[in-house]
């Protein structure tokens, strides 16, 4: 573990693995360290924003380093079943790249036990790991300039769901209905860092 200030209110936690940024970002929430106003983890750091009326730098740090990570304790909230039509332009690109057909693909993936990991890249727009580890599934060689908002995919060890329409690389495998990311909800983000997933299928159109 690193622990590196970032400018004067904040520091960055770099680990070597995500298994271990979920552990102690896990144990920072629960231990709600007074004066810390944020905690965004994401896949190899975790930050830290302070309020410098309440605290300081020095035993922000102190504490993080005090810390015991909780390796068992990743899921938080309720679970969110996503509905998804399975339908991607990829789906049997990732078929072969698993060495099965897009059936067994849909099976995996809606039999597998998914975790929120961390949000990034675009508002609502999270990164989501399964339990099993099986998931290794190369970017696009080339991007596409426009990826339609729902569509679901797959990247490295993630699933992710497009909040919105957006350039992107990843393998698109499906497609939902629901939104992952409306301004006008509370809060915005249907996902959040813990937040345990489930994919159900709904059927190819």
């Amino acid at each position: 573990m690193r622990v590196l200030p970032s400018g004067s209110t904040a520091l960055l936690v770099e680990l070597e693995h995500l298994d271990e940024v979920l552990a102690l970002y896990t144990a920072l929430i629960d231990l709600q360290l007074e004066g810390v106003i944020d905690v965004v983890p994401a896949g190899r750091t975790i930050l830290l924003s302070i309020d410098p009326d309440v605290t300081e730098l020095s035993t922000v740090e102190r504490e993080v380093r005090a810390a015991e990570p909780r390796h068992a304790a990743r899921k938080s909230g309720e679970l969110v079943e996503i509905p998804v039509v399975y339908d991607g332009q990829d789906l049997d690109g990732v078929a072969k790249i698993l060495g099965c057909d897009a059936a067994e693909v849909i099976r995996r993936h809606t039999a597998d036990e998914w975790t929120v990991a961390f949000c990034g890249f675009a508002p609502g727009f999270a990164y989501i790991t399964s339990a099993s580890g099986a998931w290794q599934i190369p970017r696009r060689e080339s991007p596409r300039t426009s990826v339609p908002a729902g569509s679901v995919g797959l990247a490295g060890e993630f699933s992710g769901i497009y909040p919105q329409a957006s350039p992107g690389g990843w393998q698109l495998i499906g497609h939902t209905e629901v939104a992952v990311f409306d301004i006008d909800r509370e809060p915005p983000a249907l996902l959040s860092p813990g937040t345990p997933v489930r994919f159900v299928d709904v059927g190819r159109s």
